[in-house]
């Protein structure tokens, strides 16, 4: 049986993002982890030692977590009723990615989905923060899924990558099982910088076709623009229902998703968004 972690802070955005993973996973056997976390505004260490009295802000702001927590469960139950799907309710004082980490390690978590907001004018983001940092930190692949985006099976996969994975990686079997899942193709796409692939990418390409044999997929090349430009001009041209990297030490990922984005880039890539974490990748 999975394991799902399913952050939330009880907006529309968040729940949009658990609507989505409760129809990915739909035919499957998952335990879900509904999480918030929470930290008073007023909660600071100078302002304990003048009034004790804050400690009972923790409490109450517990008390409320916990209500909200059990109303969403209620909500997925009633929306979606699937025998398959078990809930485990998590409220806790701390910070979001903090608390992240540590219920990933607990409970063995298998994949975390959240909400990310959309592009706000000229200082958009590739994807929200919290979302950004929890990729980063967290040695857990994450599903990050647009805000008011409704759901689609994910047929066609977009995977841009640039031949410098490990082979070794255990995470790529995450994507594997989904293309088995949903009967998904595959497009692995290049972008050409106007050197040929050296020996170990190639290598690394010969390992993706043996190790996708059994599924639909396609290599792509994208001549003379960045992968920035590349995956736009991809998802202009075809329809795509998920976006999927390896997140490795490479400036390639790097600069596509840590760095400020002019371009409109987070319109234009408005699909769900899975990252995998790379094999060598040390948590920080």
């Amino acid at each position: 049986m999975k394991r799902v972690l399913l952050p939330t802070d009880f907006s529309d955005n968040a729940y949009n993002a658990i609507q989505y993973a409760m129809q990915f996973f739909k035919d499957e056997k998952v335990t879900f982890y509904i999480l918030n976390t929470f930290t008073p505004v007023s909660y600071h260490a100078g302002y304990l030692i003048e009034s004790p009295t804050i400690f009972g802000l923790e409490d109450v702001a517990m008390v409320n977590s916990k209500r909200e927590v059990e109303r969403i469960e209620e909500k997925v139950k009633k929306e979606f009723n699937n025998p398959n799907h078990k809930f485990v309710r998590l409220s806790a004082f701390n910070t979001l990615i903090g608390e992240i980490k540590e219920v990933v390690n607990k409970h063995n978590i298998d994949l975390i989905v959240m909400g990310t907001q959309g592009a706000t004018g000229a200082k958009e983001v590739f994807i929200g923060t919290h979302t950004m940092y929890t990729i980063k930190k967290v040695k857990c692949p994450v599903l990050a899924v647009p805000e008011g985006f409704v759901y689609e099976t994910p047929k066609d996969i977009l995977f841009p990558t640039d031949y410098k994975l490990s082979v070794n990686n255990p995470y790529l079997q995450f994507l594997k099982e989904v293309c088995n899942k949903h009967i998904s193709r595959l497009n692995i796409l290049n972008a050409y910088y106007g050197e040929p692939l050296n020996e170990a990418q190639e290598k690394i390409k010969t390992f993706l076709d043996e190790y996708f044999k059994e599924h639909a997929h396609i290599f792509h090349l994208a001549v003379g623009v960045d992968v920035l430009e590349a995956v736009e001009d991809f998802q202009d041209t075809y329809k795509i229902n998920l976006l999927v990297m390896v997140h490795n030490k490479h400036s390639f990922f790097e600069n596509l998703l840590f760095t400020p984005v002019i371009n409109q880039i987070a319109y234009h890539t408005n699909v769900p968004f899975l990252v995998i974490p790379s094999e060598e990748r040390i948590q920080s």
